[in-house]
């Protein structure tokens, strides 16, 4: 990669923001030089990331944005009130998602899934449907999904977080499908196991040194994210 921000003068949002895998990559991407979306349901985790940002790279431009992505209102009308301050978006990261109680399927709760399968896959739904306009609209769209190993294969006890995952690979896909004669590319990545709190809800008995911290992943996200990346309906292993 250059010496120069390869990232300057384009704008990102970045969904599940305020800590882990997005709070990386939303550093990550100021240090390259984008202007910031950021969005999370933590304020006091959303200000962290700002004022880590705005510390060490006080110009990049950050945008904080305080919702749930499972308010299906709000996250329809984000397209307009985003086309409102900038008229294209060139980077989306969707990495916001929930992890659901590990157990066997038959003994899970139904709302406990509905919320599982609404955050992980129909709010992204949802913000494909708004973000679409915004993306076209940039000369090199990106569009970078999230997603995880259990997609891979039905592992006994994920339950909700494999099942989503996995339908949002294909949700992905389709997306890419559908774009592959536009200037849109979307691209999917698995993390792999990282020092998260998520992973360690997962992993309860594994010690954090155990695996790598999100920074060391999050330059593949701004691989993904670069005007001339050519990927299209990849599914990329990070680690």
């Amino acid at each position: 990669m250059s010496s120069t921000k390869p990232l300057s003068g384009r704008s990102a949002l970045i969904t599940g923001a305020s800590r882990g895998i997005g709070h990386a990559v939303a550093y990550e991407f100021a240090k390259q030089g984008a202007d910031l979306f950021l969005l999370a349901r933590t304020v006091g985790g959303l200000e962290e990331i700002h004022d880590q940002i705005k510390t060490d790279f006080p110009e990049c431009n950050v945008t904080l944005i305080a919702n749930d992505i499972t308010n299906f209102k709000e996250m329809e009308a984000l397209g307009p009130a985003l086309a409102s301050k900038i008229d294209k978006l060139d980077i989306w990261v969707a990495n916001a998602g929930m992890l659901s109680t590990m157990g066997p399927l038959a003994h899970g709760k139904f709302k406990e899934f509905q919320k599982v399968m609404d955050t992980n896959l129909t709010a992204n739904y949802q913000l494909i449907r708004t973000l679409d306009p915004l993306l076209k609209n940039s000369d090199a769209g990106r569009a970078i999904f999230v997603t995880s190993g259990a997609a891979q294969k039905g592992r006994a006890y994920w339950g909700a977080y494999s099942v989503s995952k996995a339908a949002l690979e294909q949700l992905a896909s389709i997306y890419a499908a559908e774009n592959e004669k536009s200037n849109l590319n979307v691209n999917i990545i698995n993390p792999g196991q990282t020092r998260t709190a998520m992973w360690q809800e997962a992993f309860p008995g594994r010690k954090p040194e155990e695996v790598p911290p999100a920074s060391e992943i999050a330059p593949k996200f701004v691989e993904l994210a670069l005007a001339s990346c050519t990927l299209n309906g990849e599914i990329i292993n990070a680690q």
